[in-house]
């Protein structure tokens, strides 16, 4: 055998281990982004959260700051002539309207316009055709917006008690709240941003029904104080009874019981993962 036609045996050996090594790191990619372990899903999610992260002046810090002129103006100014609701404090009074207020903006926000913008720039179509599982592509999204939401809310939290808040009255029943109702508004957001196909449609959710259910959700007075009959329609209102359920997380009080805002925040969860589910898996309005 000539050297010439040894060489060539050496290198079409070699190019062949480079292939087997390849395909070997190829299938055990494969394998971890399919694994029961979530390894794909966690990347994804590390991603999301280290883009709103890299933003935190616009992301966290600003929406504190907004949140609490609000607890500065409405808690010193109002509560100097409120006094008391129920019997608290109405800074005590305010301060779970406030956090809740900012957990659903921050929940939505972060989730809607996370994918509206990955799909108007092709990412996600990228994102389909990898191996992660609609489940595993929704709980990445999700768990970095209920992170932003859960770091502004106990922020905020944290800052009014600073400031001379008593809000604790029981810790399981306000993460419970925080959680749920930032899972309800990251879910909410996800199915909008597949929905919409301009930035005013993202846009239009929280300008003309989000923020105004949140203001006549009772985070600034008590639905005891409404005349008749704006007291009971004020209980056709979903956001109530989560601002109620973290009230009472907080204070103790509650103008509706716990149970039915539990009930009402987990029904709207299931409903609304199941509706993103099947659009992410229906493909629609994400495939060109």
């Amino acid at each position: 055998m000539s050297p010439l036609s040894e060489t060539e045996d050496v290198i079409a050996e070699q190019r062949a281990a480079i292939a087997r090594r390849a395909q070997k790191r190829v299938a055990e990619i494969v394998a971890q982004a399919e694994a029961p372990g979530q390894r794909g899903a966690w990347t994804l999610f590390v991603r999301e959260f280290l883009r709103f992260w890299s933003m935190a002046r616009q992301t966290l810090v600003s929406p504190v700051i907004t949140t609490m002129l609000y607890f500065l103006i409405f808690g010193y100014s109002l509560g100097d002539r409120l006094k008391t609701i129920q019997g608290i404090p109405y800074v005590d009074f305010l301060v779970p309207g406030l956090v809740m207020l900012a957990l659903i903006n921050n929940a939505y926000l972060n989730a809607s316009f996370s994918l509206f913008i990955g799909k108007i720039h092709g990412q996600t179509i990228d994102l389909l055709v990898t191996p992660l599982s609609y489940l595993q592509f929704m709980v990445a999204y999700i768990s970095a917006a209920i992170c932003r939401a859960m770091m502004v809310g106990t922020i905020i939290w944290g800052v009014s008690m600073v400031m001379g808040a008593s809000a604790v009255f029981s810790l399981p029943i306000i993460f419970l709240f925080m959680i749920l109702t930032a899972l309800m508004f990251s879910l909410l957001g996800l199915i909008v941003a597949i929905v919409a196909e301009e930035f005013d449609q993202v846009n239009l959710l929280p300008s003309f029904i989000i923020t105004p259910l949140t203001f006549l959700g009772g985070v600034f007075y008590s639905i005891e104080m409404l005349p008749s009959p704006w007291d009971t329609v004020s209980r056709f209102n979903p956001v109530l009874y989560m601002v109620n359920g973290l009230r009472y997380g907080m204070t103790g009080i509650a103008d509706v019981p716990v149970w039915q805002g539990m009930v009402l925040v987990s029904t709207l969860c299931v409903g609304l993962g199941s509706v993103a589910w099947w659009l992410l898996k229906s493909g629609y309005n994400l495939r060109a």
